[in-house]
């Protein structure tokens, strides 16, 4: 065969294979992946980038510090307060709060000893001014008398106290302001049936000697 018949088998048989090509009977899209084909791929919720923007996290509460505990504490006329403790084996330990801030300051040491601490501790304020009573003594927490007694006053800032030790004695029982109650001038007292035992102390002198005044 040739010539013209020839071309017109060759054009038919193209003709036909383009028809294949282009989807013929084999279909597309959807129906192909429900006759056994493969449907292209789909991308999962969780792929999906997100278009929200993040739920900032809230700032945290500031958390409150609980005011420290004490064997005495005082109010002072500005508002600042005042607490005193028996710590164990270092003495008598100060802290005050600051009447804007409400702040604690630091503990200071204000009489180091390691004897056993006494049951009381006496704190009193004239003003600005605290006056302190505390004792130690060995079973003295138990009853047994102090052999180690202070007087001790802080003024102004509190940064420095004054103390006067006393040893093996029944320790001091009040102290007050002398005259019209000025705060620069104060008197520790101790009665007992023979004598008035007593402690002057001033803002410029600070403490003198004990007196024993026979009754």
């Amino acid at each position: 065969m040739s010539g013209d018949p020839l071309r017109a088998l060759a054009a038919a048989a193209m003709a036909a294979g383009l028809a294949v090509a282009c989807g013929g009977t084999a279909g597309t899209g959807a129906a192909d992946a429900g006759a056994g084909g493969t449907a292209p791929p789909t991308r999962s919720v969780a792929e999906a980038p997100s278009t929200r923007s993040p739920t900032p996290t809230p700032n945290p509460t500031p958390s409150t510090s609980p005011d420290p505990r004490f064997d005495g504490e005082v109010r002072l006329a500005d508002g600042r307060r005042v607490g005193m403790s028996y710590a164990v084996g270092r003495g008598l330990v100060e802290r005050h709060r600051d009447a804007d801030t409400g702040a604690w300051s630091a503990p200071r040491l204000v009489y180091a000893t390691a004897t056993d601490r006494c049951h009381s501790l006496t704190l009193k304020a004239f003003g600005n001014t605290v006056a302190v009573i505390a004792d130690w003594g060995v079973y003295c927490y138990d009853g047994e008398p102090p052999t180690e007694s202070i007087a001790a006053v802080g003024t102004a800032d509190l940064g420095r106290w004054d103390t006067e030790l006393t040893e093996d004695f029944d320790g001091w029982t009040k102290v007050v302001a002398r005259g019209d109650g000025d705060a620069r001038s104060l008197l520790f007292t101790r009665n007992s049936t023979e004598t008035l035992t007593r402690l002057d102390w001033t803002a410029t002198e600070g403490f003198a000697q004990v007196k024993e005044i026979p009754r």
